[in-house]
């Protein structure tokens, strides 16, 4: 099992989540948080005032899926979110070594 977190651009949310449907994918763990990479922040003007914002709002999703699909769910994932832009995000693929639905006390693969 994999655990694929990735993080990326509010907007493109609801594009990746129904991108991902098709492969298998049955559920997902979405956070708001902030951050900053290559971007270093951006300009915003306020009542006539510039300020720097340094931590830009994004989106982390969190999905375990089986082995056979994380190759594809990246690579679906790189596709639906990229504008082409900095600060499309980054993707993140780690190991999972066991997963237990707390309902039916299900584990590994069956859990997911």
């Amino acid at each position: 099992m994999k655990l694929i977190m990735a993080v990326i651009k509010p907007f493109k949310l609801e594009e990746v989540r129904e991108a991902l449907t098709p492969l298998g994918v049955e559920g997902m763990t979405v956070s708001e948080v902030k951050g900053f990479g290559r971007q270093k922040g951006q300009a915003e003007i306020y009542r006539g005032a510039e300020y720097t914002v340094h931590f830009l709002p994004k989106v982390k999703l969190e999905i375990a899926v089986k082995d056979e699909i994380a190759a594809s769910v990246v690579e679906t994932i790189q596709k639906t979110a990229q504008t082409g832009k900095i600060g499309d995000g980054k993707v993140f693929v780690y190991p999972v070594e066991e997963a237990v639905r707390i309902r039916t006390g299900e584990a590994g693969q069956d859990a997911l």
